[in-house]
């Protein structure tokens, strides 16, 4: 039987700018209640008083498993370092029986090179290259016959190095996400692989978004 206080307890849960705001403790309580008043007396199929709502909110607390709070307060003190790379190129493909030998010559041509950043995921339906913008033309060339979805131009990297054993850390990614969401930074694409995690932005937000990621640290 749902009641006021797992109506407010699912409304928190569901959204990560109240549950900071609540952490933060910069949130107006009596405010707040009164906003959720119609939600909640929705979800109960009955009116219900503001102030019983602001008794929920008071109470409510954060599942908090101590543990894995210490692993994860660890890792973000053993980032490793963060990497920017400006001048990159977005491009989507639909994904074909040839899209692979296109991409074979792009790494044949730029395997010698250390300086040309490059990323490429494969989707089910569409595979995505993110590349140095000094290579714009060479890919449209060689993926000419290709359907292309989409482009992007001015983006930029930031990779930051993770200490081992990250992926045994639950909610790491989710916080680096909810800050980056809290500062109303965009993201454009993300690649990760086992120790290392990249965010591409448009070049217009990658001060902010560095700042942000520096900021983990502390």
């Amino acid at each position: 039987m749902k009641t006021i206080a797992s109506c407010v307890q699912e409304i928190i849960v569901s959204s990560p700018f109240l549950e900071e705001g609540l952490s933060r403790q910069i949130i107006n309580f009596s405010a707040l209640a009164k906003d959720l008043n119609e939600p909640i007396s929705k979800m109960l199929r009955k009116p219900v008083k503001d102030g019983a709502i602001m008794m929920a909110l008071r109470r409510f607390q954060q599942p908090i498993n101590l543990e894995n709070k210490d692993r994860l307060k660890r890792a973000f003190h053993q980032l490793g370092d963060i990497t920017v790379r400006s001048n990159l190129s977005d491009f989507t493909f639909q994904n074909s029986k040839t899209l692979i030998n296109s991409h074979s010559k792009i790494l044949e041509r730029i395997s010698a090179n250390h300086q040309i950043f490059y990323a490429f995921t494969r989707g089910m339906f569409e595979s995505n290259i993110i590349i140095s913008t000094s290579e714009k033309e060479h890919i449209l060339k060689t993926f000419k016959k290709e359907t292309q979805i989409g482009s992007q131009d001015k983006l930029s990297a930031i990779s930051i190095y993770l200490p081992n054993g990250n992926s045994k850390v639950v909610g790491l990614y989710y916080q680096i996400f909810k800050r980056l969401a809290w500062e109303n930074i965009t993201l454009y694409e993300v690649v990760s692989t086992t120790n290392e995690f990249t965010v591409v932005v448009e070049d217009y937000l990658v001060d902010k978004a560095f700042s942000v990621i520096k900021d983990l640290k502390i």
